[in-house]
């Protein structure tokens, strides 16, 4: 696995003058570049396609109106995204009226895309995480899902950062995650016809599974994989007393939305379980949130004695 955070960006941006440009900056930034046709662009939003920014043209409509109602429109339906304008000439949002002015967190030129990449590093890649934290994190969360679910295949996509704050699936859990140097949630998604069509598989057929079995797998997966998480990262170790500030969460079902009260991009792990001789596929989507604090100075990974756990029973002399 790559330790490299990449950021899904939806280009809106039509001109092949620049096209070549974009592209080969997304590549060079840790970027996923996306196109979406403009009669899908609605709908591509609408969904829960998780993303961490979108590079819009002032181009893309077929009229300056147009494209100024298109790009309130986006910032209504996702504010949390940051749209990135590409002006012709000069990298300025001031000309904008003040209600269009707000749809745009920036703007830049084709020409400096030095600039662009300030943006970028400013509003999706602002929080360092620590390659042994990315790392640990998919190692102990793909242990925890071979040992549930051993009948399964387990594969990851590269860690990536969202700003989005759309829910995927019908069922989540959350855990908190306190320490001295983090104060934020682990958050689990899926979907429950899947593990269901799995669960109905290896299960008996006069005990069919249902949606609680589901919570509770889905449960036993989140505790197993924050107990790890505490025993490789955090230890013993309080979180201080001065830094207990809470803020409220805020889940929206109808438009799959939920906030932490934070701008803070989230750091995402996507992990798909196939079973072989089936085919079937669950989706589990893992997010760190770290809302509350983040210090990536203060982390350490925590070295255990191998000598001590052989001594607690823990480990076995092969």
């Amino acid at each position: 696995m790559t330790e490299k955070l990449v950021s899904k960006v939806l280009v809106l941006d039509d001109s092949n003058e620049h096209a070549q440009a974009i592209k080969e900056f997304c590549d060079e930034n840790n970027l996923v570049a996306l196109k979406v046709r403009k009669d899908r662009l609605m709908p591509v939003l609408e969904s829960n396609i998780d993303l961490g920014a979108i590079l819009y043209s002032e181009n893309y409509g077929d009229s300056p109106q147009e494209n100024a109602e298109i790009a309130m429109t986006i910032h209504a339906i996702r504010p949390e995204l940051p749209i990135i304008i590409r002006r012709e000439k000069t990298a300025t949002l001031a000309d904008f009226p003040e209600r269009v002015r707000r749809a745009f967190c920036a703007a830049y030129v084709a020409s400096d895309m030095a600039a662009l990449r300030n943006v970028i590093a400013e509003y999706i890649f602002c929080l360092v995480y620590p390659n042994a934290l990315v790392r640990g994190i998919s190692e102990i969360t793909e242990t925890v899902l071979a040992s549930q679910l051993g009948e399964l295949t387990v594969s990851l996509s590269t860690p990536y950062i969202v700003r989005d704050r759309v829910i995927f699936g019908e069922v989540l859990s959350l855990i908190p995650l306190e320490s001295t140097w983090c104060r934020g949630y682990m958050m689990l998604q899926t979907e429950e016809e899947p593990i269901l069509g799995l669960l109905h598989r290896y299960s008996p057929a006069d005990a069919r599974a249902n949606f609680r079995e589901v919570n509770s797998l889905l449960g036993e997966i989140t505790n197993l994989i924050w107990g790890s998480f505490k025993n490789r990262f955090i230890g013993d170790a309080a979180v201080s007393s001065g830094s207990q500030i809470q803020v409220p969460l805020v889940v929206n079902h109808k438009h799959k939305y939920i906030s932490f009260g934070t701008e803070n991009p989230q750091l995402c792990f996507l992990y798909t379980l196939t079973d072989k001789n089936s085919g079937r596929q669950v989706t589990l989507y893992q997010r760190f949130i770290f809302n509350l604090n983040w210090s990536p100075e203060d982390f350490r990974e925590i070295a255990h004695d191998a000598g001590a756990l052989v001594d607690s029973g823990e480990l076995e002399m092969f």
